[in-house]
């Protein structure tokens, strides 16, 4: 099955997984980055890309560009459309996933994405930017890390829950001690399967160690 799924694979162009990569991100990536994951040169991602430009002209979807970032954006022509829908969402109630997802933001934030991801399992962008649009969090760039961005909550946000600070959320210091608790074992659990996959002769082996 995992050989299907290479070859599979191995026949998508690179401007497809490219957008594959940019769609699923949800987020500005630079081309080296690309680059890295997909183990091709910057000038081999820049040509696809310009590929995947081209193919996008006639879509509801533009490549934007910006310095050494690029991500996957609306045309202006879904803007009424795209500012209607948005205008709905502002007034509508938050779903289970997205009050899941701000409450991550609030008492872990500032925090990434894919460690929100980790936290949730599963991918958290399209929330993400609901609750961006909503403006109840913000995102800014990870100085320890240019690949990501942090998200935290915005001052409106304080200020619409009655607090000061982070510190007066009901029962801080127990939630977020319980969401790096669950996060280390979910963590240790993986290892602990990743480990045990390769018994060879009542031996474990033990990858990356």
């Amino acid at each position: 099955m995992k050989q299907e799924n290479n070859e599979a694979m191995n026949q998508i162009n690179l401007d497809a997984k490219i957008e594959s990569i940019l769609f699923y991100k949800g987020e500005p990536m630079s081309v080296k980055e690309l680059a890295d994951i997909f183990d091709v040169g910057i000038f081999e991602i820049r040509k696809n890309l310009k590929i995947l430009e081209e193919k996008l002209q006639d879509r509801g979807i533009k490549l934007i560009s910006l310095e050494d970032k690029v991500m996957l954006g609306t045309t202006k022509e879904m803007s009424e459309i795209i500012e209607k829908m948005r205008k709905e969402e502002l007034t509508r109630n938050l779903g289970k996933a997205s009050l899941e997802t701000l409450t991550i933001v609030l008492y872990k934030g500032p925090i990434s994405k894919p460690d929100i991801d980790y936290i949730r399992g599963v991918n958290s962008a399209t929330i993400l930017r609901s609750l961006l649009v909503r403006g109840l969090i913000k995102k800014e760039e990870n100085k320890k890390d240019k690949r990501t961005y942090l998200y935290g909550p915005t001052i409106d946000l304080i200020s619409f829950l009655g607090l000061k600070k982070i510190e007066e959320l009901p029962e801080y210091e127990k939630i977020t001690q319980s969401i790096d608790e669950f996060k280390e074992m979910f963590k240790n659990e993986n290892d602990d399967s990743f480990e045990q996959s390769d018994e060879i002769g009542g031996e474990k082996k033990s990858f990356g160690k």
